[in-house]
């Protein structure tokens, strides 16, 4: 499932080529992966400009000059591309925005969706995320104050998006490699250092991956070259069986609440 920087990077890809774009036409071939009648959401969406796409936690804001908002979530499995009908994915495709020379293909959405919402809806809707670990009001001092009221385990509370918003699996388990904690430890009994070293390393995790263009590995454009650079730096997630890059012991594989947990014992304590 993407996570914040595989959205960050189709943000920021999506204002690179699609912001200011008319939207001449829309398709809905499954009416189940959007909000409101489809009449509705090709009347009020068809002839508006996207002015920004915005990203929040793991979903993305198509933001409509006529005030409404389009809300993505890809859930598992989900995924886009920018072609034509020259230059399209041999997959089922669920929504598509035509533009004036191209195509935005929403494809997979079986648990995802593109949601229609006014602005109050919308705030309504992500009124429950936690912080963005990216964001300036994320500091040191506010991850301190939400680490005191959480005794549950790094992993099952890291990918907890009420707690904070947009990591997942893969990133949990890379954070808690840098910080050298083992994803079992519990927040109440982590020392002080141990807890700065976590902040840190969402720090620095996030922002390499968003540098890289995060792990997922279908191109948003024929021409991408940067989605999916970061799957190959891994430093643990996925990685069961191989010797871990800092201490070459065997990277250990467990399943904790339904989520695969990937480690190393030897040098995450």
């Amino acid at each position: 499932m993407p996570e914040l920087p595989e959205m960050e990077t189709y943000k920021n890809l999506l204002n690179e080529k699609l912001k200011g774009m008319l939207i001449k036409d829309v398709v809905i071939n499954r009416e189940k992966s959007i909000n409101v009648p489809v009449s509705q959401f090709i009347s009020d969406v068809t002839g508006t400009r996207i002015i920004e796409v915005e990203r929040a936690a793991k979903q993305l804001i198509f933001r409509l000059d006529n005030g409404k908002s389009l809300l993505l979530h890809l859930m598992l499995g989900g995924l886009m591309y920018i072609g034509n009908e020259q230059d399209s994915p041999d997959r089922t495709k669920q929504i598509e925005l035509v533009f004036e020379k191209n195509r935005l293909y929403f494809i997979g959405l079986r648990l995802g969706y593109l949601h229609l919402y006014n602005q109050t809806n919308l705030k309504v809707e992500l009124a429950d995320l936690g912080p963005d670990p990216l964001s300036e009001e994320f500091t040191y001092q506010r991850f301190e104050e939400l680490v005191l009221s959480k005794k549950g385990m790094l992993k099952t509370t890291l990918v907890n998006q009420q707690f904070i918003a947009g990591i997942g699996n893969c990133y949990s388990d890379e954070i808690c490699f840098y910080a050298r904690l083992l994803p079992t430890r519990k927040f109440n009994k982590l020392e002080g250092s141990e807890v700065k070293s976590l902040y840190t390393s969402i720090q620095s995790v996030l922002k390499e991956a968003i540098r890289l263009g995060g792990y997922m590995e279908m191109k948003l454009f024929n021409s991408d070259s940067l989605t999916g650079g970061y799957n190959d730096n891994c430093m643990v997630y996925d990685r069961e069986g191989e010797p871990c890059p800092r201490c070459k012991e065997q990277i250990k594989k467990e399943i904790i609440s339904s989520r695969k947990m990937f480690f190393c014992l030897k040098c995450q304590k």
